[in-house]
C-alpha cells in the first residue's frame, strides 16, 4: 500500500502512517490513519476526547503496539522490521534505540519526585546514551536556561508549580537530542495562568525548526504555531489543512461542531 507524498520527497517526510489501526479488545480506536509529517513541520491534532489522538502518539513512541498498518519514522519502520519478505518484532534494544530519537511530553509531568530538577534531566542521557555526567549536566543547564528555569536545578518537583514542572519535562525530553517531539495535551493539567509559560517554550521550539506533533485543545496556539491542523474524530482523520483553513473555515460538519464547542 502506498500513500501519496505530494510535493514532499522521501527525505523530507519524518513521520509516515499507512493505514494505521489500533484496537483494544473489540474496541477499534484507530480505523485506518494515513498521514505524513514533514521534517521541521508543526502539526496539531485536534478532536474530541476518545477520537484516537493520544493513541496515535503512543503508537509512534511504541508505548502501544500497532494492530495493523505501518508507521515509519525517518524512513525506518518502527516496532517491526522486514527481512526476506517477512515481518519480525524488533528487539527491546532496537525499540529503545528508535525511541531514543523521539521526545514525548505528557499531560502529567511524570518527573521523578525523589530527584532534583538537574537529576531528572540528566538521568536518561547518562543511563541510556552513556553520556558522561559533566557533559550531561552542562547540557541540562543549557536546557534549563532555554525553558526559563536556570535557577531551579537543585529544586525537587514538589517545590515547583505545574507550569515549571512541565517546562522541566520538556527540557528532560530535549536532553535526549530528539529529532521529533510529541506533546500529549501538555497544558491540560495546568491552571489557566500557567498555560502561557509552557506554550511559550513550545513556540520557541517550533521557531527553531523542531518537528512537533501536538495533541492540544489550545486552539489559539494551533492557529499561531501549527503548519497544519489535523482534525480527528471516531478514529479517523476527518479534515486537515493549514490552521487558518481548518480552524476558521472548516469544511466538514464534524469539525464545525467541535470548534463550535471549544473556545478559540
Amino acid at each position: 500500500m502506498t500513500v501519496d507524498t505530494g510535493s514532499a520527497t522521501k527525505a523530507d517526510v519524518q513521520v509516515r502512517a499507512v493505514d494505521v489501526r489500533k484496537s483494544f479488545g473489540s474496541l477499534e480506536v484507530l480505523k485506518g490513519i494515513n498521514l505524513e509529517v514533514d521534517r521541521g513541520e508543526v502539526v496539531c491534532l485536534l478532536g474530541p476526547s476518545g477520537s484516537g489522538k493520544t493513541t496515535f502518539l503512543r503508537l509512534i513512541n511504541q508505548m502501544e503496539t500497532i494492530t495493523a498498518g505501518r508507521i515509519y519514522v525517518d524512513g525506518e519502520l518502527i516496532g517491526i522490521e522486514e527481512r526476506d519478505g517477512k515481518l519480525y518484532q524488533r528487539t527491546d534494544k532496537d525499540i529503545a534505540r528508535q525511541r531514543s530519537s523521539i521526545g514525548m511530553v505528557f499531560q502529567r509531568f511524570n518527573l521523578f519526585p525523589h530527584k532534583t530538577v538537574l537529576e531528572n534531566i540528566t538521568e536518561a542521557p547518562i543511563v541510556v546514551k552513556k553520556v558522561a555526567r559533566p557533559q550531561a549536566e552542562a547540557r541540562a543547564r543549557e536546557l534549563l536556561a532555554q525553558v526559563g528555569l536556570a535557577d531551579r536545578e537543585s529544586s525537587y518537583p514538589s517545590h515547583l508549580s505545574g507550569g515549571q514542572q512541565q517546562r522541566v519535562a520538556i527540557a528532560r525530553a530535549l536532553a535526549m537530542e530528539p529529532d521529533l517531539m510529541l506533546f500529549d495535551e501538555p497544558t491540560s493539567a495546568l491552571d489557566p495562568e500557567l498555560v502561557g509559560e509552557v506554550l511559550t517554550v513550545m513556540k520557541d521550539l517550533a521557531a527553531k525548526g523542531m518537528t512537533m506533533i501536538v495533541v492540544t485543545h489550545e486552539i489559539a496556539f494551533a492557529r499561531e504555531v501549527a503548519d497544519r491542523v489535523i482534525f480527528m474524530d471516531g478514529g479517523v482523520v476527518v479534515e486537515q489543512g493549514p490552521a487558518s483553513q481548518v480552524i476558521d473555515h472548516p469544511r466538514e460538519e464534524r469539525t464545525k461542531a467541535f470548534l463550535g464547542r471549544v473556545k478559540h
